[in-house]
């Protein structure tokens, strides 16, 4: 994985995703996860589910980043397309805001270090749709662009584990070191999808983290907007 790509696996990328907590926060006051064992499953879970799908999602918009070569409408229209597929696999009102809450703040930033990329259009595009066409500005490849995706969907909830439970940080880099197979094993199960069909993308449901996320944006007091 080339450096440029790393810069997008790095949480210090000024993304806005240090305030997102991929609905571990609703998850944590709720009870269901209170400790490293919890964490792992939550993140198990999460990785099958949403981060499968946003895998995909960026594994597809990296492959049809190179539609901006062949004209401007050939562009528009297959932005649109990714960004509805986007939005028909996030049923919960709270997690589409999210997901473009997220896909705003990348493009801004994303623009800053790649200004001469093709970009999607619209004010609040999708999260992993615009990671997608980061990745291919950056060089990357649809494979790589699934495994940022994957990544980054276990990443930010288990920062967030550590803030939130004062977890111990060295076992939950160590959760997350556990799922590295599991992780490349979701962008490969991603990528093959990429050039295909976008009906053929997966899209594991996962219920409970609407149900947590609705909860959540109904909620006064809360560290993270997700």
């Amino acid at each position: 994985m080339s450096s440029a790509l790393l810069i997008l696996a790095d949480a210090r990328f000024p993304a806005g995703g240090h305030a997102h907590s991929g609905g571990f926060e609703p998850a944590a006051a709720a009870g269901t996860v209170t400790d490293i064992p919890g964490l792992e499953s939550f993140l198990t879970g999460r990785l099958r589910t949403a981060g499968l799908t946003a895998a995909a999602l960026a594994a597809a918009a990296c492959h049809r980043a190179a539609a901006a070569g062949a004209g401007a409408a050939a562009a528009a229209a297959a932005w649109e397309e990714l960004d509805a597929e986007a939005d028909a696999r996030t049923p919960s009102p709270a997690q589409r805001e999210a997901s473009r809450k997220q896909g705003r703040a990348l493009l801004r930033a994303a623009r800053a270090a790649w200004p001469d990329a093709a970009w999607p259009a619209g004010p609040s595009p999708h999260h992993a749709v615009v990671l997608g066409a980061a990745a291919a500005a950056a060089g990357g490849t649809p494979l790589q662009a699934a495994q940022v995706a994957a990544y980054q969907s276990v990443a930010g909830p288990a920062s967030a584990a550590v803030r939130l439970l004062a977890l111990d940080p060295l076992r939950a880099a160590a959760v997350l070191a556990a799922l590295t197979n599991s992780i490349d094993e979701t962008a490969r199960l991603a990528a093959r999808h990429a050039d295909g069909p976008l009906e053929t993308l997966p899209c594991p449901s996962a219920p409970a983290l609407d149900l947590l996320a609705e909860a959540h944006v109904r909620t006064e007091t809360r560290l993270f907007e997700s």
